[in-house]
This record gives C-alpha cells, sequence and structure tokens, in this order.
C-alpha cells in the first residue's frame, strides 16, 4: 500500500510502499476513505515539543471502511471514524473518560513509528477505538469529527449561559468549529475576529452572527461592543501564539471566561494582575472526551453542524508532499482533505 511518510526537519514528506496492516485480535484495517491534516501535522514536522522521528505516518482526522476485523462488534464493510487515542485504560484520567490525558497516551499519527497513522490507503486500530458512521454522514464528514470534538468539548468547558457574548478569536477548522458549538449551545452574539478573507467567509457559513476582520480593525474591543453591545462575556483563544492570551484578558468583561484552545509553541508572558483585577477564568484545553465523537455524529445527521465549508482542498496521496508543504505558507487553505483511494 502507498503511505506518505515523514522523513526528517526540513523534508518533505515522500511517498513509499509499505506492507498492508493485518488485523490481530480486538483490531480492525480500515481503507482510509479521508483524512485530514491538521495543525499538529505541521507542528509535529517542525522543531520543538511535538517534533515525530524520522519514518512516522502522520494523520489522525480519518474515515472509512473497515476491510478485516479480528473483533466479533465490528463488522467488515462497517462506514467507520476512529478516535485516535491509545492510553492506558487504567489510571484516574481514563477512569474518568479523560484518556486523551493519560499519561501513556499514544495519539494516532502522533507518537512516531509505534502508532502509524491515516496519511495512508489502510490503516490498523484498536476495535474498541471505532464509531460507527451514521446514514447520510460521508467519509468527509467523517473525518472531520475529530477536529469538531475538540470545538465541542471547549464549547463545554466554557460554561455558555443562553445569551452570553461570545468572541471567538481565529477562524481555523478549531475556531469554526467552536463558533458552530457555541451557537448550539444558546449564545447570543457569536462574533469571530480573523484576517484571512477566506476564513471570514466561512465563519459566516458556520453560524457565527458577526465578522471582524482583525487585519483591518485597530480596535477588535470596540468592534466587537458595537456589534453584540458590550465587551464579550467568553472569549475563545483558537490561534495559539504568544501575546494572544493577554490580548483576550485586555478583551473581556469583568467575570468573564477565556478558552485557550490554540497551541502556542513558544514563550509568552501574561500580566496576572491585569486577569486578577477582572476575576477572569482562564481555562485550557486539550483534545476532548471519546463520548464527544458520538455527540458530534448526531449533530452532524441532524444537519444542525453543516462543516462542508471547511474544506478547501482535496488531493491525492501522491499529490500531498507539495500540497502539505503549502500549509506552511498558508493562504485561502483551511482544512486540506487527503483522498487516499483517488
Amino acid at each position: 500500500m502507498q503511505v506518505a511518510v515523514f522523513k526528517g526537519l526540513g523534508r518533505k514528506l515522500v511517498v513509499e510502499e509499505r506492507t498492508k496492516p493485518q488485523a490481530g485480535p480486538g483490531e480492525v484495517v480500515i481503507r482510509v476513505a479521508a483524512c485530514g491534516v491538521c495543525g499538529s501535522d505541521l507542528h509535529a514536522t517542525d522543531e520543538g515539543v511535538f517534533l515525530q522521528e524520522p519514518g512516522t505516518v502522520l494523520g489522525h482526522e480519518f474515515s472509512g471502511d473497515v476491510v478485516a476485523s479480528g473483533d466479533d462488534s465490528v463488522a467488515v464493510g462497517a462506514r467507520v471514524t476512529v478516535v485516535p487515542v491509545n492510553p492506558c485504560g487504567q489510571c484516574r484520567d481514563c477512569r474518568e473518560g479523560y484518556t486523551m490525558l493519560c499519561a501513556q497516551n499514544q495519539i494516532t499519527g502522533l507518537a512516531g513509528q509505534a502508532v502509524p497513522g491515516a496519511y495512508a490507503e489502510y490503516i490498523k486500530v484498536p476495535a474498541r477505538h471505532v464509531v460507527p458512521l451514521p446514514e447520510g454522514v460521508s467519509y468527509e464528514e467523517g473525518a472531520m469529527v475529530e477536529p469538531l470534538a475538540v470545538g465541542l468539548h471547549a464549547v463545554n468547558k466554557a460554561g455558555i449561559a443562553v445569551g452570553d457574548r461570545v468572541l471567538v478569536i481565529g477562524a481555523g477548522p478549531i475556531g469554526l468549529s467552536v463558533t458552530s458549538f457555541a451557537k448550539v449551545a444558546g449564545a447570543g452574539h457569536v462574533v469571530v475576529s480573523e484576517r484571512a478573507p477566506a476564513r471570514l467567509t466561512a465563519a459566516t457559513a458556520f453560524g457565527a452572527d458577526a465578522v471582524i476582520d482583525a487585519g483591518a480593525t485597530a480596535d477588535i474591543g470596540a468592534a466587537f461592543a458595537e456589534i453584540a453591545g458590550g465587551p464579550p462575556d467568553i472569549i475563545f483563544d483558537c490561534v495559539g501564539v504568544p501575546g494572544m492570551i493577554q490580548s483576550a484578558i485586555n478583551l473581556s468583561c469583568a467575570r468573564g471566561t477565556i478558552v485557550v484552545v490554540g497551541v502556542c509553541m513558544k514563550d509568552d508572558i501574561q500580566v496576572p494582575l491585569t486577569a486578577i483585577l477582572k476575576e477572569l477564568k482562564i481555562q485550557y484545553i486539550l483534545g476532548y472526551q471519546e463520548q464527544d465523537f458520538a455527540r458530534v455524529l448526531e449533530f452532524l445527521q441532524s444537519g444542525r453542524v453543516k462543516p462542508a465549508p471547511m474544506v478547501t482542498d482535496r488531493v491525492s496521496l501522491s499529490a500531498l508532499p507539495d500540497a502539505f508543504e503549502g500549509l506552511r505558507q498558508p493562504g485561502d487553505q483551511i482544512k486540506l482533505m487527503i483522498l487516499p483511494q483517488s
């Protein structure tokens, strides 16, 4: 089978042949129909704490068809997505449903060569992590369940009250996911701040009541207040760059909540007093809980969340290396979707 392999810092992914995996007891093999490229995949190929070893096959947002099963609970031919976590199952975090926080967790496609990902024609996964796709949910939608689950988890942790004023900073895949679920949660105003024109347009399609062009607006706080009637009660940082948390602190109302979803890979500085004087709550987010996948699929099947505008580019495995490099200098892209069987 064909796979796209990370070969090391400063090098393009390389498409090569590998042996098709075989399903052992408790495992299934999936023919990958669609796999999204995540920002974490880019981090995994850059210098930093996420850097993967050469030989890694990335890819943790995917869906497809089961072609071999070593578990009676999963039938061959089933259309599925997969929760890409591989925790110990025994620790306190696992017992309480926070498997992403398990100290032994190995994320599929982000654990070196130990757990290969879905930049491939086929992938082997534990049967217990397989989640069936409901009728009417496409493979591409199935591959977007994972980033949508991050947005759902962030909104759940925010504790949005009906009528709250919400500011979403950044309209990448996670920011768009947060936007949709913030509206579902009953926010009164959901306003998205973003610089890229294509992402501003997508934010409206994902349910934003208004958008702010951050590149052309000198005072984001004033622009938000004019739209929503006051400062934001809840701010989602979906960018993850130095200075963004302090900006959110400055923009927030007193007793507001800041939810940090974007992954900042560099040292950052905040002035705690500015948050203390407002008695702010700052909530950090890592991933999701496994049950968030089923909830996301309910929203997809009902049509209450429609993620299609998130996908701006589609490529085959052979075209992936160049397309992947193109994401390092983003333009109008939002979500690059790999179609390994094309």
